[in-house]
């Protein structure tokens, strides 16, 4: 069955990447109709295929981060596994890797080389510390960028040890920002320019999360450090995790929404309160604030009641919800905010929707998740003009592999 026609239908992606950064923005491609060729790396191919929920050798972490792809298995060991890498380049719009710097070089696909074999090509390397710098050739993964970043440092209890937070936050933020380069890229190549080399730091992109600390700091001389708070946040008031009568809410009241929630509590004087009538008098005074408001949430007894209150009000509130509530709630249902996929393997489940919405394009397509290896012949063969005999060799040989994961 053809696929049909999306935004960046027409386009190929060479997507040498791996886990989660790379592949998201492979797989933003996949979703809106770019053909997306990944190669992955033999004997055992990306590692995600071996971390959890895994059934039958088939991961569903897999699944999720690479639907769309055609799955090549290549040893890139081997002169012919990097001459199968360079074929494939000559012959794509985007390259994108996310191997520790230099890596990319050692198979062969340096930016110069590339470059001159294929100067349309748009690269984007994707790594925990960018390509330059003191600390560009350490290993790393999302959550070592994120310790370097000041943001573990921000969570957890003031007179405690920092939290560590449960998912890949930076990985997927960091495939966001690699796929705004990527399109970026073709949209100054369609103008007339030549492809370029995109550098994509997930610690550049936790930093830029930094809205508040890092100016704070700055142009206050150092009088403002940003802390690990709890619950609440260091310099806005109120705007944190309230204990309810059942759970708990994220309450956010800035500027006349404070006005707006004393009303809701039946307290209207509270807004012209010295204590309380700016954002500094209230962060001055936030045990009070806190005390406040979680007295009127336990006085009101149901926190569907006193969210139905605030909403009222125009104040923003939400429950604390967990991922299996995330799963259930109509709004992320309705909008395919949460979406239930088939593979062929796994059979249906649910996965995160994708968060791109065109009015032209409003359909999702029906993508699977390749098996390991799993199009080596028809790439090889119907892409590179390699025939079957030199497919058979290459098998034999141990430079393509294929396995049903």
């Amino acid at each position: 069955m053809p696929v049909p026609a999306h935004i960046l239908s027409g386009y190929r992606v060479l997507d040498l990447s791996q886990v989660v950064a790379g592949p998201t923005t492979a797989r933003l491609m996949a979703e809106m109709g770019a053909e997306v060729i990944k190669v992955e790396l033999a004997p055992d191919g990306d590692l995600s295929r071996r971390l959890p929920y895994i059934r039958d050798g088939r991961s569903a972490y897999f699944v999720q981060q690479n639907r769309g792809k055609k799955g090549l298995c290549v040893d890139v060991r081997t002169p012919a596994g990097r001459q199968i890498l360079s074929d494939l380049a000559a012959r794509a719009d985007v390259l994108i890797e996310n191997f520790s710097p230099g890596a990319i070089g050692r198979m062969g696909l340096d930016w110069d080389t590339v470059h001159a074999l294929n100067p349309r090509l748009v690269m984007c390397s994707i790594s925990a510390f960018g390509q330059s710098g003191p600390l560009a050739n350490l290993p790393g993964y999302d959550y070592i960028a994120q310790a370097y970043s000041g943001f573990t440092s921000l969570i957890g209890e003031p007179d405690g040890s920092p939290y560590f937070p449960q998912l890949a936050f930076g990985d997927a933020a960091s495939g966001g920002f690699a796929l705004a380069a990527v399109l970026a890229a073709l949209l100054h190549r369609e103008r007339g320019g030549a492809g370029q080399y995109l550098d994509i730091s997930l610690l550049d992109v936790y930093v830029s999360g930094q809205e508040i600390g890092i100016q704070a700091v700055s142009a206050s001389g150092g009088s403002i450090v940003p802390r690990r708070t709890g619950r609440q946040h260091f310099s806005v008031a109120p705007l944190g995790i309230f204990k309810g009568a059942q759970g708990y809410l994220v309450i956010v009241a800035l500027g006349r929404q404070w006005d707006q929630l004393c009303r809701v509590m039946g307290r209207p004087e509270l807004a012209a309160d010295p204590r309380f009538s700016e954002n500094a008098t209230r962060v001055a005074n936030l045990p009070e604030v806190v005390t406040l408001i979680e007295n009127w949430l336990a006085s009101v007894g149901d926190d569907a009641e006193a969210i139905r209150l605030l909403e009222a009000e125009r104040v923003p509130v939400a429950p604390v919800l967990s991922v299996e509530d995330v799963v259930k709630l109509p709004h992320a249902r309705l909008r395919r905010t949460v979406r239930t996929i088939f593979d062929r393997a796994l059979g249906a489940f649910d996965v995160p929707g994708v968060p791109l919405r065109f009015s032209a394009f409003p359909d999702e397509l029906p993508l699977q998740a390749p098996f390991l290896g799993e199009h080596n012949a028809e790439v090889l063969g119907g892409l590179l003009g390699y025939d079957a005999a030199r497919i058979g060799a290459l098998q034999t040989q141990g430079v393509l592999l294929s396995r049903q994961v």
